[in-house]
Parts: C-alpha cells; sequence; structure tokens
C-alpha cells in the first residue's frame, strides 16, 4: 500500500470514527478503546482488518453495523446495496485502485451515462467521500453496505483481476472482518 493509501486509512478511520461520535452512535471512551486496537491491528500488518468500524462492532461490540446503515439512510438520504452477485463492468475494474478502496471501504461498482455509483461501509467519513469525489470528474451516487458485502466483492475482483491485497507495511495480505458477529481468524491469502 502506498504512503497515499495508508495516510488515507488513518484519515478514513479518525473521522468516521469521529462522525460516529458526533452522531451520538459510539461513546468517545469506546472509539478511544477502537482507535488503540485500530494502531494494534496496523502495527501488526493487519491492513484488511484496520476498520475502527470493524473493532467497535465486532471486536467491542458497542455498535452494530446495522444501526450505521440505518443512520446513513435516515439522516443522509443513502440508498442500500447488496453486491455480492453484482459483477463490475470491466472498464470499472480496470482503472480501479484496490487498495484506496481497502482503506476507504468503498468500491465504484457501476456506472450510468455521467453518474458512478459507489457502495460504501464508510460514508459518514468526509475523507472517504473526498477521495472518491476527486477520483472521479463526475457526479457519484453513494449505497451504503456492510464490511463484509465490501470485502467479499473486492476479494472478487481481486480474483478476476490476480489483485492480491498489499500489507502497508510488509506486502502481504490479510483477510477481511466478517459481519457474522465475530473476526475470522486469520488464513493464508490465495496467490495471484
Amino acid at each position: 500500500m502506498s504512503p497515499e493509501n495508508r495516510s488515507l486509512l488513518m484519515r478514513a478511520n479518525r473521522l468516521f470514527g469521529a462522525a460516529l461520535v458526533e452522531h451520538n452512535l459510539v461513546k468517545i471512551e469506546d472509539l478511544e478503546k477502537a482507535n488503540e486496537k485500530l494502531l494494534e491491528l496496523i502495527a501488526a500488518n493487519q491492513p484488511r482488518q484496520a476498520t475502527v468500524l470493524g473493532v467497535l462492532a465486532y471486536d467491542l461490540k458497542v455498535i452494530r453495523e446495522e444501526d450505521v446503515l440505518q443512520h446513513m439512510v435516515e439522516a443522509e438520504g443513502l440508498g442500500l446495496v447488496d453486491l455480492r452477485s453484482y459483477e463490475p463492468p470491466d472498464d470499472i475494474k480496470k482503472g480501479l485502485d484496490m487498495d484506496a478502496c481497502w482503506a476507504t471501504w468503498s468500491v465504484p461498482f457501476d456506472q450510468e451515462e455521467d453518474f458512478m455509483f459507489i457502495a460504501t461501509a464508510y460514508y459518514l467519513s468526509p475523507a472517504v467521500r473526498t477521495y472518491w469525489e476527486k477520483r472521479f470528474n463526475t457526479p457519484l451516487l453513494w449505497f451504503g453496505t456492510t464490511l463484509e458485502c465490501i470485502a467479499e466483492h473486492l476479494d472478487r475482483i481481486g480474483d478476476s483481476t490476480g489483485y492480491k491485497a498489499a500489507d502497508p507495511l510488509s506486502g502481504g495480505a490479510a483477510p477481511a472482518p466478517s459481519s457474522s458477529g465475530t473476526r475470522p481468524p486469520m488464513a493464508a491469502t490465495r496467490s495471484a
């Protein structure tokens, strides 16, 4: 992962956590604990588990992803999308910065006329929205989804393109968090 994407990962998580506190979805004390765990995950070369939402929801169990999604629908007016059986067009896959997708927990998944469709678990992070707005010089339509949907979708794209998620520190890859309520055990990554 490039230094720019490492910085994006940190900003996205920091601002996402601040937004959760601002919208009274988590307490500041819980966010502080989650940030400590997040730094441990990053230091332990586990970037695909480096998500403050994953820590809050599945390690600390102080919020549910469903609550965040509900807030995004009710307060932000987003629709929801399930990417599990969705195959993005080749022209979207071709120039996609997969590390930026992992850093922002977001992925462009379709384009219609001048509109780019982006699915995200991190809409509440201004850093995420700003990154994708600068990346595409076209109107964006945002949709909420879960961490697991993003991870599965990115894995499918990676399988079809030979991409392997880079570790920000050593170049290795790690599995994504599961939305089953517990974190999955660390497993060996598939080679391209």
